[in-house]
């Protein structure tokens, strides 16, 4: 969506102030939420990426694993940064890739039993980075923010 052009430069535009700061603020917490979710992990050798994979690969509808498409395109990121982060998983022991049962030329992504034991570790650690992370965050507060996260993602797509 464009906006209609101004005569003014953008950087004097109070809607492109506010939409900077907003933005510039997001991606700085991003930033430190990596740096301080590792932290939280540091002990178990885990950083916040290799922890999402390990979530993703812990879900439900994960159980038979995902391809490596399927979980680049479930954690949006590329799969040049994905196949990274997998190769250290598998080096650490966590993870592995296996013929797919249906089609076994392709290869599923599976959290190995190694994966399986540290992940309820990991759970308690990322249970307390969430909790220091959303200290004075109501109940309502994280569905509403929540949904303004929601509706940024839906834009970025």
């Amino acid at each position: 969506m464009s906006r209609p052009q101004s005569s003014q430069p953008p950087t004097e535009d109070p809607d492109f102030e506010i939409s900077n700061r907003l933005l510039f603020r997001v991606f700085q917490t991003a930033n430190l939420m990596h740096t301080q979710g590792t932290r939280f992990a540091a002990d178990i050798g885990i950083t916040t990426q290799q922890w999402s994979v390990l979530g993703a690969l812990s879900r439900r509808q994960a159980k038979g694993g995902m391809t490596v498409g399927e979980l680049s395109e479930y954690l949006l990121v590329s799969r040049q940064n994905l196949t990274g982060i997998l190769n250290r998983l598998e080096a650490q022991g966590l993870t592995s890739r296996v013929a797919d049962a249906a089609d076994g030329r392709a290869r599923r992504v599976v959290m190995t039993s190694a994966g399986r034991a540290i992940w309820p570790k990991l759970t308690q650690r990322i249970a307390d980075f969430y909790t220091e992370a959303l200290a004075g965050f109501s109940f309502d507060d994280r569905v509403s923010f929540l949904h303004y996260v929601d509706k940024l993602k839906k834009n970025l797509l």
